[in-house]
């Protein structure tokens, strides 16, 4: 079980600070874990190490169903997001920001933890970054929900290494149905789309969204609910 009660404004700053250092330093060793060539008695000391490390966070966990006390489930916002979240071993570090709208942009260097072909960058790591300002730029005009669809075109392969620039806006919404669209391009050369993307998202009815997420231990708006009621 987590620890303790809802965190206090400064509680959580300094927790949220401490999450993000330790992320940090995860993705430090994640990148030197994917591009080291040290000798295999080295590996299997680090190995061991790690596990140690393991075992001491381990000490005061949370379960699956248990919101991060970091997070802000009614606006979306997630410490330990796969895609940005700064708390995450594994994101890819986007930087992502919206207006209300109905546009996001983003911001990223994606390294070589999350390769593909040699030297680019995996499809479905692209396919991840346009699908989370696609669902940025549809909550920042008010909507909730999850997505429905996604549709990737790959345009030009992604080099890895290389600073990309992501934005996305909402389209039209029709119900509980809303669509975006969004592109990603390299910062240095704007003009050449690398992928674009096109999303429906369905915000869930009450009784849907009860069932959906009936184990979780705080409400999560951001995916359920729309502007409209």
């Amino acid at each position: 079980m987590a620890e303790g009660a809802a965190l206090g404004p400064g509680e959580r700053a300094a927790r949220r600070e401490a999450v993000g250092d330790l992320g940090g330093a995860l993705r430090e060793l994640a990148d030197a874990a994917v591009r080291t060539e040290v000798p295999e008695d080295e590996l299997a000391g680090v190995a061991a190490v790690a596990r140690e490390l393991a075992a001491r966070l381990r000490a005061r966990g949370r379960g699956l169903h248990e919101v991060a006390r970091v997070d802000d489930p009614e606006t979306g916002e997630r410490w330990y997001s796969p895609v940005y979240g700064p708390g995450s071993p594994v994101a890819p570090s986007l930087v992502a920001a919206d207006t209300p709208d109905g546009r996001a942009t983003g911001r990223v260097t994606v390294g070589k933890p999350h390769e593909g072909p040699p030297g680019l960058v995996h499809g479905g790591v692209v396919a991840t970054l346009l699908d989370h300002v696609l669902a940025r730029a549809v909550r920042a005009a008010g909507r909730g929900g999850l997505t429905a669809t996604l549709t990737v075109r790959y345009r030009r392969p992604v080099q890895l290494g290389v600073p990309l620039l992501l934005s996305a806006e909402v389209g039209e919404t029709h119900g509980r149905r809303t669509t975006a669209t969004a592109r990603l391009v390299a910062e240095d050369v704007p003009e050449v789309v690398l992928a674009e993307a096109e999303g429906l998202f369905v915000s869930l009815r009450p009784e849907r969204a009860a069932s959906v997420f009936a184990h979780m231990d705080r409400p999560v708006g951001a995916w359920t609910s729309s502007s409209d009621g």
